[in-house]
């Protein structure tokens, strides 16, 4: 058996991990969410090999009862760790740096973005690191964004999204970090772009849709065959296919769904 924890895993990319992951019975997942109570749709899936696990990525007192959880379940051992749970400010993520109106907003989107991003990954990857070092695979998958890539950002003309982007940045140097560590004793650690995923629930409204129209034409400056967003599902697929390509000579590595630099 192999074994896979997912935090963030109620809905979106997080819920297919899980989903694609546990259709295989030889499988089993931790699925870890926030609030048992919200994740219905995992509940559904009705799988003997999902354990749905309540965590908040932020509170480590419940991180070490998730590990403990797992660790009786594997006789203390995970093969795969991958951090899916994430901030972004919603009401002002089209917002720039010099565009809020009150520094304390500012600050405390900044602060927000870097406590769960950055944080709470750091935390959350020491807490299980005993568990990943008795297990297989000793993979630990970071979901980053392409919105994190200096030379993206620039290229895209993308001033948005500043506080979920500096985070994930951030991030990028927190999973650098860990490679430089534990190569040696064979771990991969890989900060993954799962590409630009439609994970709505909802028809977008019409300044939604005007946000998203203006963002795709800056993204086809650089990519001019960019069609839009792609489901959960492909992106899953697609992240999952370099997951199990990759090696522990590119541990480290900050790249896309598609194995490279390409983040649409």
């Amino acid at each position: 058996m192999t074994s896979y924890a997912v935090t963030g895993a109620a809905r979106g990319i997080g819920f297919e991990f899980v989903n694609q992951l546990s259709a295989d019975s030889g499988n089993t997942v931790f699925a870890i969410v926030r609030s048992k109570a919200t994740a219905t749709k995992l509940a559904g899936l009705g799988r003997p090999n999902v354990y749905i696990i309540e965590a908040d990525i932020t509170n480590t007192n419940a991180l070490h009862l998730a590990a403990a959880e797992i660790a009786t379940v594997t006789g203390n051992s995970l093969d795969y760790l991958i951090n899916n749970a994430a901030f972004v400010e919603p009401e002002r993520d089209g917002l720039t740096l010099d565009s809020y109106s009150s520094e304390e907003l500012l600050t405390k989107d900044l602060l927000d973005s870097f406590n769960v991003n950055v944080v709470a990954v750091i935390h959350t990857i020491n807490i299980f690191l005993p568990l990943l070092k008795n297990g297989k695979a000793k993979t630990v998958v970071t979901i980053s964004t392409g919105l994190g890539d200096l030379d993206a950002t620039l290229a895209f003309e993308n001033a948005a999204s500043a506080p979920y982007s500096i985070s994930k940045a951030a991030v990028n140097m927190v999973n650098a970090k860990y490679a430089a560590q534990y190569k040696p004793e064979g771990f991969i650690f890989l900060a993954l772009s799962p590409g630009l995923v439609d994970t709505s629930t909802r028809a977008p409204t019409e300044e939604e849709l005007e946000k998203v129209t203006e963002m795709i034409g800056n993204f086809r400056k650089v990519y001019p065959d960019f069609t839009g967003p792609i489901t959960p599902q492909t992106s899953v697929q697609m992240q999952l296919e370099v997951i199990n390509r990759i090696t522990v000579n590119d541990t480290g590595a900050f790249i896309s769904h598609k194995g490279n630099k390409e983040w649409l």
